[in-house]
Formats: C-alpha cells, sequence, structure tokens
C-alpha cells in the first residue's frame, strides 16, 4: 500500500520502523524534521515530503498530531474521496477526524505502543480493524474496542504500563546499589516480569506467587499496605476527568 504519515513523533516513527521493508510506500511529512530524516535515511521506503504531497501520494494516510493542533494543521490540506485516514490522536473522536478530514475517510483510531517498532506489540484499535490488520499483522496484534468510551477507559488503564517500568527500573537501581551490575539486573527483571505475565491470568499468577512468608508476599504484602493499590485506583480515576486546557 501506499502509506502516508502526517506528523512524525516519537509514535509516528515507531509505526514506520515496523512497517518499512513490508513493501508498502511510505510518505512521511517534513513535520519533526530530525524524525522524518532519520527515518529516510535509515529505510530506502520511506521519503519526505511536505504535507499536501503526503496526502497526494497515499491512500492510507495516518494521523500523528497533537489534538489541540490538528484543526490548524489539516485546514489548509487537501483530501480526496476514497482515501482512507487512521488516526494516532487519542483525545479527538472518529467524528471529529471525520469532519477534518472531508471528503476522505476516516477508518480508525489507531494507538500503538513504542514496542511496534520492533513488533510483538499491541494496538489499541476503534473502527476498522481491518485495515489495521491487513498492515500490521501477523508480526502485532490488534485489540478492538466497540465504543469511544470503551476506548476511553482503555486509555486510562494502558497507562499502568509507565508505572509498571518505574517499579523494575527501581528494583534495578536498589540491585545495582547492592553490587550487581545494573543493565545484567534491569534485563533479568524485564524477563521476569514479561514471562510472568505469559499463560496463566493475573489472579492465577498472584495465587502462584502467594507462598506464605515468600519473598513476592511479603513485598506485595507491604507495598498495599503502603497504599499501592488505593493509589493506582485513584490515579485510574483520576485520568478519566476532562484532561486541563493547555496553557
Amino acid at each position: 500500500m501506499d502509506l502516508g504519515f502526517i506528523g512524525t513523533g516519537t509514535i509516528a516513527a515507531a509505526v514506520v520502523t515496523g512497517i518499512a521493508g513490508q513493501g508498502h510506500g511510505i510518505v512521511v511529512s517534513e513535520r519533526s524534521r530530525a524524525q522524518s530524516a532519520r527515518l529516510a535515511a535509515q529505510f530506502p521506503a520511506v521519503r519526505v515530503a511536505p504535507n499536501q504531497q503526503v496526502l497526494d501520494r497515499s491512500e492510507v494516510v495516518f494521523l500523528g498530531l497533537l489534538a489541540a493542533q490538528a484543526p490548524t494543521v489539516l485546514a489548509g490540506l487537501r483530501f480526496r474521496p476514497g482515501q482512507r485516514v487512521v488516526s494516532f490522536i487519542a483525545d479527538l473522536s472518529l467524528d471529529a477526524v471525520a469532519t477534518l478530514v472531508a471528503p476522505a475517510q476516516a477508518v480508525a483510531i489507531m494507538l500503538p505502543f513504542p514496542a511496534i517498532a520492533q513488533g510483538g506489540s499491541v494496538i489499541l484499535t476503534l473502527g476498522d480493524a481491518g485495515l489495521i490488520r491487513d498492515i500490521f499483522c501477523p508480526t502485532n496484534t490488534v485489540f478492538e474496542v466497540t465504543s469511544q468510551d470503551e476506548l476511553r477507559s482503555y486509555l486510562c488503564a494502558q497507562a499502568v504500563l509507565s508505572p509498571a517500568v518505574l517499579m523494575v527500573a527501581t528494583a534495578a537501581d536498589w540491585l545495582a546499589g547492592q553490587g550487581a551490575d545494573r543493565a545484567a539486573g534491569e534485563t533479568f527483571l524485564r524477563a521476569l516480569v514479561a514471562s510472568g505475565l505469559q499463560g496463566a491470568g493475573c489472579r492465577e499468577t498472584l495465587a502462584a506467587l502467594d507462598t506464605p512468608g515468600g519473598y513476592n508476599q511479603r513485598l506485595r504484602q507491604a507495598l498495599e499496605r503502603a497504599g499501592m493499590v488505593a493509589a493506582l485506583e485513584a490515579g485510574l480515576t483520576g485520568l478519566q476527568a476532562p484532561r486541563p486546557p493547555e496553557p
């Protein structure tokens, strides 16, 4: 397919990295010049062009813009009938995107994660999941939601990734403080957590790790006493509140 990217930030660059070399023609916009130049230098299939040329050369267009910037950036561009648009913009509904890109079709909201650059990532999708699968599977796994409200809830829940990574990084730092090699410690902990989440469900895994008096039980109980679960639940609920306007 001929794929175009308007906005080439960190996530869009990861998406391009993950699909470059799979037979697609890829055109990226000049926004985020350092990222677009790096992608073009790294992958022969990637070209850099002004925004309108990205549209003119693409049958599927991906929007990697901030919600506040999108109306201004897209206002002067000419989309065409039959063109399909996939948005990475979590804070704009599919209907809102459709208004901005008419007469093209806004077919999906796709929320990728940085691991898409290597493959093996989940992709949260609302809308035409078939198109997303055609482009990104079987290398990745598409997880489909059915409404804007469900998407919003998943957006809140996926934010658990950052504190989970912080916990692993903190444990690796603690290991280094005990005299262990930090890089080796982090590698071990990342592999431990990744493998521990495979297979059985979380409740079953917690039960398996709940050996009375064991290290896992004692640390989990200490964190629970410190308010970890309540703080996490409060944080997730807080994410559902409307985001304050940018200054």
